[in-house]
């Protein structure tokens, strides 16, 4: 099939990587000449691991292209796909639709023949029909179909989530849409991938309500946390054990400094907006929202309580700074707030992320960046372990001792015991286990 997505960020690029790569001819559309050109040399503008690879190699056979000229893309197109960003607007929180608004009208100027216009960017109930209204307002000759296909990628796992989903989610109106939607993800329902077909709101709303579930059980599970440490349990134990309940699965139950990123931040404000315009509120994910935001700070007073409640003139070592392992995004991670609130009781920071640091210096240019782990480490009073990198799981003790100014370890992703620090000389803080002085 030809396929054309409006739209190179990650969302679109990772998409139209994916598609090539099960043979479709995919053209990626963006505004922005700079990003196409470094696409075209091979240059990935995101880290995602197994990215590079997969557009080198479709691009090389001619399957996967980059431009800037929507008309002759779209025109060409069985389907094209809406991949814009749609962040949260500034003053009210609502996700901000107007590059969305933007791709249908161009869109409606330049098709040609029947045409599935689907949107995959994050959007509220009802922008398929805003969508749908654009291009045959602009375009009334027009021959296409409006259909929400909704993405569920994590960052830093996104070609494995692409090509063996959970599910996979259309919402139409017009049952023309299906057929080429089915041809679309055929290669995937071969290998066991479930299509769902609902009603275009249905699939809208659906994005919204998977991401703010995730949301709330991260947040279930900090909470949790606090109440272990306070009656002296341990959170990890507590999580396994109800993780093992089929009704509640393992999947987002490990508890640390709170969700950041580009979704759930994003979207779970965006679904409270929506649902107060329909004078429904939504109090569990209200609140979702205010625990989560709490909690990024108060992962700084779990430091400063760490180096004896003062960290005036100290310097702190933060090791990790996305939101998550195996991306470069910096959007609302917990490293933003925890950082600033050390900043604001006088610490000097040294910091070291494997993919994150060029990201980071726009948001936090007070920090000290370093070359690696050790670096960051020299003349701390704390090491602070913030995200979960699999290098950082296996550091070395005994050299790390060497260089800090205090062994104090605040690790904040219960990534390793305080069995296995003791040895060390360390003293050791997590979140939701007991953490007696040594």
């Amino acid at each position: 099939m030809r396929i054309t997505i409006v739209g190179a960020g990650y969302v679109g690029l990772v998409s139209g990587a994916c598609f090539a790569d099960f043979g479709h001819h995919v053209t990626c559309v963006d505004k922005d000449a700079t990003k196409i050109d470094a696409l075209r040399n091979g240059d990935i503008p995101i880290f995602e691991p197994r990215l590079d690879d997969l557009v080198a190699k479709n691009s090389k056979a001619d399957r996967l292209k980059f431009t800037t000229e929507l008309k002759e893309s779209v025109a060409d197109a069985d389907i094209v796909f809406i991949a814009v960003g749609t962040p949260s607007r500034r003053g009210d929180g609502h996700a901000d639709l107007s590059y969305v608004y933007d791709a249908a009208g161009e869109i409606a100027d330049a098709i040609e023949g029947f045409t599935v216009v689907a949107t995959k960017s994050t959007v509220p109930v009802g922008t398929g029909d805003e969508v749908e209204r654009i291009i045959r307002e602009r375009n009334p000759k027009a021959d296409f179909v409006v259909a929400s296909n909704p993405e569920f990628l994590r960052e830093g796992a996104a070609i494995e989530d692409f090509k063996h989903p959970d599910r996979i989610v259309v919402g139409i109106e017009d049952e023309r849409a299906r057929s080429p939607m089915s041809e679309l993800y055929r290669p995937i329902y071969l290998n066991k991938g479930p299509l769902v077909f609902t009603s275009r709101r249905t699939a809208e709303l659906i994005k919204y309500a998977s991401n703010s579930f995730l949301a709330m059980k991260i947040t279930f599970i900090n909470e949790m946390a606090d109440l272990s440490e306070a009656v002296g349990a341990d959170v990890q134990d507590v999580a396994r054990v109800i993780g093992l309940d089929k009704r509640i699965g393992s999947k987002f139950l490990n508890s640390g400094p709170g969700f950041g990123g580009s979704c759930f931040p994003k979207d779970t404000t965006a679904l409270v907006k929506t649902a107060n315009d329909y004078e429904r509120p939504l109090s569990l994910i209200e609140t979702t929202i205010a625990v989560n935001d709490r909690r990024k700070r108060a992962m700084a007073r779990k430091v400063i309580d760490a180096v004896g409640g003062n960290v005036r003139g100290k310097r702190i070592a933060m090791l990790g700074l996305t939101f998550k392992p195996n991306t470069d995004d910096m959007r609302d991670a917990p490293s933003l707030a925890i950082a600033q609130a050390l900043k604001d009781g006088g610490a000097t920071i040294s910091a070291y992320d494997p993919e994150g640091m060029e990201q980071a210096r726009a948001e936090l240019p007070f920090l000290d960046f370093c070359h690696d782990a050790y670096a960051a480490a020299e003349n701390a009073e704390a090491l602070v372990i913030v995200t979960e990198w699999d290098q950082f799981r296996a550091l070395d003790f005994t050299r790390l001792k060497q260089v800090m100014a205090q062994p104090i370890l605040v690790d904040l992703r219960n990534i390793y015991r305080k069995s296995e620090i003791e040895p060390y000389g360390f003293k050791y803080r997590c979140v939701g286990r007991p953490h007696e002085e040594i």
